[in-house]
């Protein structure tokens, strides 16, 4: 079994953390900081070791800041390599995943000195990204904060370029929203244009969640940077923008669909057909597709299913699955069988009833078919 993600923070950690915190201040009280740090620790979850380290550091550390700041800066250990190996917290000084205690310290106690608040965040995203820290200065000091990061697009460092695009998403996961940057992303558009082309795919891939999470508020202004960036694209920048428009292409947006070629199919025949109208709970809805093409030409085929699930006040709730990307031959005909299983899942409670299963190409609905789930 692999071990639970939360030990990357451990009572060990701690530890090697207040070692290297002594060696840089001689007064350091260890024994109390890993007392009152490691207290019911293994009871704890990622986050609350996370805080639970920080408030630590906000008790033992020197109350002023600029030499709380100077310890961290000299207890940072190797920085991640360019090809993102893992690493820790060793006899050179704190890193990895342990890096995330101290970076949110600089974002609770760091919002007066935010020069030197920038220098650390700087120095620690290098060795684990403070994607989650740099946040809070976005929100209360936003437009600093962004001449600052408008300077880090050329850093020679990929880490910390790509902490301009990870730290402005505006809803990034399992971090505070930015509703500066929902309500309008202009200025994080200005920097994702400078990091589009990156020579890291680490870097562009996260310049893709950015464009992604602002599509869910503004479809329009994506699609019509898709359209602008798509314009010479090399074969990475379209691998990019393909995963920037995920949510607008699941969502069957016909225009985005249509910027990557995927047009209103050409079809003369379509077929949708269950193989029954029942289906019991646990086992499988099977359905066949049948396309036949009525032009010479090839067509891009992007074909989702979607089921309409039957909820207990008796309407029903979509969820598109992917089914096939492919290209249809002039004048071909096609037929696909697929398997969809009904099973116990911990994220849908289902219901018997009357459900439906539509099948959409490209952003068009080609046929529906109703069946009814057996529960037993």
């Amino acid at each position: 079994m692999a071990e639970p993600f939360k030990n990357m923070l451990s009572q060990k950690t701690i530890v090697a953390m207040s070692h290297h915190f002594k060696k840089h201040h001689k007064t350091f009280d260890e024994k109390g900081f890993v007392k009152d740090a490691a207290d019911n620790f293994d009871a704890l979850e990622l986050k609350a070791r996370t805080q639970r380290i920080t408030q630590a550091m906000i008790d033992y550390l020197p109350e002023e800041f600029e030499k709380a700041a100077e310890i961290l800066l000299k207890s940072l250990g190797t920085e991640l390599a360019d090809d993102l190996s893992e690493c820790g917290i060793d006899e050179k000084g704190i890193a990895g995943w342990t890096t995330m205690s101290l970076s949110y310290y600089v974002a609770l106690r760091g919002k007066e000195h935010f020069e030197l608040s920038m220098t650390l965040l700087k120095e620690m995203t290098k060795r684990a990204s403070a994607e989650f820290d740099i946040r809070f200065f976005l929100q209360d000091q936003t437009e600093q904060t962004l001449q600052e990061l408008s300077g880090w697009v050329d850093d020679g460092n990929q880490h910390v370029r790509r902490l301009v695009s990870e730290g402005t998403r505006p809803r990034l996961p399992w971090g505070m929203s930015l509703s500066v940057f929902i309500n309008d992303p202009s200025p994080v558009i200005v920097l994702l244009e400078k990091l589009k082309d990156d020579e890291k795919e680490y870097v562009r891939r996260s310049v893709a969640n950015n464009l992604n999470d602002i599509s869910k508020d503004h479809p329009d202004l994506v699609t019509k940077i898709a359209k602008q960036w798509m314009k010479n694209a090399s074969n990475e920048r379209i691998k990019l923008l393909r995963h920037a428009c995920r949510s607008l292409i699941k969502d069957g947006n016909k225009e985005v669909l249509s910027i990557f070629g995927y047009s209103a199919p050409k079809l003369n025949k379509v077929k949708v057909s269950l193989s029954s109208a029942k289906v019991l709970f646990g086992e499988s809805l099977e359905f066949e597709l049948i396309l036949n093409s009525k032009v010479k030409k090839d067509q891009l085929l992007m074909i989702d299913y979607i089921i309409h699930h039957q909820k207990a006040n008796g309407t029903t709730s979509p969820k598109v699955f992917k089914l096939r990307s492919m290209t249809l031959k002039g004048n071909q005909e096609m037929v696909v069988i697929k398997r969809h299983a009904i099973k116990t899942i911990t994220t849908r409670k289902y219901y018997a009833g009357k459900h439906q299963l539509e099948v959409v190409i490209n952003g068009d609905s080609i046929g529906k078919r109703n069946f009814e789930l057996i529960m037993p």
